[in-house]
């Protein structure tokens, strides 16, 4: 299994970024791989044209359509996702969602901003197709450190943890059910082939 986290922060040295490191820690524990994609993985050029014929389009295209899962993070800015955030999704193929679930996290200056989750974040989402949105963490910059490895406060860890191990628990029900959703596509195809015939 493997997990595509899409960092929506314009910041190299983002608070959001930290709750991607925390979460792929914890799933790395669990034996799930994740890869971190950001805006700053592509050319300027390639995300203000939406060159979809560039190399690192092309590959965060694959990426995504075989990743297991997706966590999307992103801080929030007047009430809504991060324009970086927003940039990269259009980059993701119509319905790149499907079959996938998807942990959402979002930073904020205050808990003001929490509703951006179910507000801005979740029906971008709901619009790629994901097959189950979990209902996501909020941080307040206060809750977060800015350095690399530095810890999250510990109300904050206890959430992201718990958000981090249902998202895991449906990754592996998904793996679960892949052998079967594979076999009900190939007896579906097999009886349209029939019925052409």
């Amino acid at each position: 299994m493997s997990v595509i986290a899409i960092l929506g922060s314009p910041s190299k040295n983002s608070r959001t970024a930290r709750l991607i490191e925390h979460a792929a820690a914890r799933l790395s524990r669990a034996g799930i791989a994740v890869e971190t994609i950001s805006i700053h993985d592509f050319a300027a050029q390639d995300l203000l044209h939406g060159n979809f014929a560039a190399p690192a389009v092309q590959q965060l295209q694959q990426r995504v359509l075989a990743a297991s899962g997706i966590i999307v993070a992103s801080p929030v800015y007047k009430a809504a996702y991060a324009g970086a955030l927003k940039v990269l999704l259009d980059l993701v193929p119509e319905g790149g969602f499907a079959g996938k679930p998807v942990l959402p996290l979002a930073s904020g200056g205050s808990p003001g901003h929490l509703l951006a989750l179910d507000y801005a974040i979740k029906p971008v989402l709901a619009a790629l197709k994901a097959s189950e949105i979990h209902q996501g963490v909020f941080a307040s910059e206060q809750q977060i450190g800015r350095e690399p490895g530095e810890a999250l406060a510990a109300e904050l860890a206890a959430r992201l943890d718990a958000a981090v191990d249902e998202f895991a628990a449906l990754l592996r029900a998904g793996a679960a059910l892949a052998p079967a959703a594979q076999a009900t596509r190939l007896s579906e195809d097999l009886i349209s082939r029939l019925i052409s015939l």
